[in-house]
């Protein structure tokens, strides 16, 4: 039997969530990177939509892999604070063609099986040859197979003792203050993000004491924001 959504619809739970009530004078592309950030924490994202046109504004869908992954994303995610809005989110009414067709990758519906188990082969050839992709999710990868940007300096030297304000590294160039904000700010005790203009792929996150910032250490240790940027934190030094 098909699940319900838990917002009283009658769509059956599937792999893509449609949220609205979304800011709207956000621009799309850091919308939909805002979103991947807050959203790949449940698992694998195949696509972010969201559109420019009227009709569109305030809303997005986001397709997962996995139906789990949809499901854990919109019960712990229903209400959450994004720019300042509380998202509702419920499951779409799979991916319309409406949208398919907006966004380019519309398949006829007797062509779409013959496509999807290709890329199913396609990926699992994908996955079987690339050991890392194992600590995308779930258990973080052991700090010896995390790449590093730049940090072999801070690395070699002895680590900082417990404090309240982590020092991250490894990000994507092209994060921001607000797209960790969304991240870290899910952990009691925390205060700010801050960036390092100077310096891209580094920030420092800090909390009101050493324990709530140890809490999301463990949390958000080896995050992938995107799939080559695992996060590396440590304790910042003071």
């Amino acid at each position: 039997m098909a699940e319900i959504t838990p917002t009283g619809g009658d769509v059956p739970a599937n792999m893509t969530i449609y949220i609205n009530n979304l800011h709207e004078k956000i621009k799309l592309d850091e919308l939909k990177k805002s979103l991947h950030a807050v959203f790949s924490q449940f698992g694998k994202i195949l696509e972010v939509l969201a559109f420019k046109t009227l009709k569109h504004k305030g809303q997005a869908w986001v397709i997962f892999e996995e139906v789990s992954s949809a499901t854990n994303a919109l019960r712990q995610m229903q209400g959450f604070p994004f720019y300042d809005k509380p998202m509702r989110i419920q499951y779409a009414k799979t991916k319309s063609d409406i949208i398919a067709k907006a966004d380019g990758t519309f398949v006829p519906r007797e062509k779409r099986k013959k496509h999807d188990d290709r890329g199913r082969k396609k990926k699992e050839q994908h996955d079987a040859s690339n050991p890392a992709y194992a600590g995308a999710y779930g258990a973080a990868p052991p700090l010896s197979q995390i790449p590093y940007m730049g940090a072999k300096a801070a690395v070699q030297e002895a680590p900082a003792p417990p404090n309240n304000i982590l020092f991250v590294q490894n990000l994507p160039h092209q994060s921001t203050p607000t797209m960790l904000q969304m991240l870290y700010c899910q952990y009691p005790g925390f205060k700010e993000v801050r960036m390092v203009e100077a310096k891209p792929g580094i920030a420092f996150v800090e909390y009101e004491n050493e324990m709530q910032s140890t809490v999301a250490m463990q949390g958000l240790q080896g995050f992938k924001i995107t799939q080559d940027n695992p996060m590396l934190i440590t304790y910042a030094k003071k």
